[in-house]
């Protein structure tokens, strides 16, 4: 993706106030997603991900103290030098907060990862993508790689969960359990709408109308779930439209 060349850095004002940096790694290693080519942003060279992150770390003031880390996968996708950067960004600027990334599949790296941080004393909210609860919706169909069914074991490793809306299939009342079920065993939920990329499942209109109508009015205001109706609503990735 040479010629992606999307906004990297992002103040968030309302709900859980941060920063945020859109960083690049060497890309998500599950990569079997049917709904997603995040990935895409990725490189295999080291050294000009750290020139390209370094950049937007530098944007980093401390206005909020907390600060969020999104790099197009997991963050054992990122390099040494940039995690090192990182941890000396929260000790210049004060940060006690940082949220990362992380997929299922590297939960058992989450324990020490958190202690790495906890020693600057900088506490880390993991979020992983766990698009529904529904696990054989999820699996046989999204192939999303997350081998449990159990809500509450997902919730031992991760803090925060994202909720993918808008897929063919979905209804009214399965978003909503999903949004509950996120709700009683997660710190947070951030609720993504489908948006069209290169893979094989496409946005469902219908469905995605539905969730404006019915449900996007009552969990706007709650501040524990994040709405985004596109994926660029955190002011990262391209143009902002729709922050809620």
């Amino acid at each position: 993706m040479n010629d992606f060349n999307p906004n990297r850095y992002a103040v968030i004002h309302e709900k859980n106030p941060r920063e945020i940096v859109m960083l690049r790694g060497k890309g998500c290693s599950w990569r079997r997603c049917r709904f997603c080519d995040y990935h895409l942003d990725s490189s295999p060279e080291e050294e000009a991900n750290f020139l390209l992150n370094k950049e937007q770390l530098q944007k980093v003031t401390g206005a909020y103290h907390k600060l969020e880390v999104i790099n197009s996968g997991s963050f054992v996708d990122l390099d040494e030098p940039t995690l090192a950067l990182i941890e000396e960004v929260c000790q210049k600027q004060q940060i006690c907060q940082a949220h990362f990334e992380c997929h299922w599949r590297h939960r058992d790296a989450i324990a020490n990862f958190r202690k790495r941080f906890f020693a600057l004393g900088v506490e880390l909210k993991i979020k992983t993508g766990v698009e529904t609860f529904d696990p054989l919706f999820r699996e046989s169909y999204l192939d999303k790689g997350i081998d449990t069914d159990n809500p509450a074991e997902i919730a031992a490793y991760f803090d925060e969960a994202c909720l993918l809306f808008g897929i063919p299939g979905q209804t009214v009342e399965s978003m909503e359990k999903d949004i509950q079920i996120g709700l009683a065993h997660f710190e947070r939920v951030c609720v993504n709408i489908m948006q069209e990329n290169l893979k094989p499942i496409k946005p469902d209109p219908k469905v995605i109308a539905a969730f404006t109508r019915e449900l996007y009015p009552k969990y706007m205001e709650n501040c524990r779930v994040d709405i985004l109706m596109e994926n660029t609503a955190f002011g990262v990735g391209g143009v902002v439209e729709h922050a809620k």
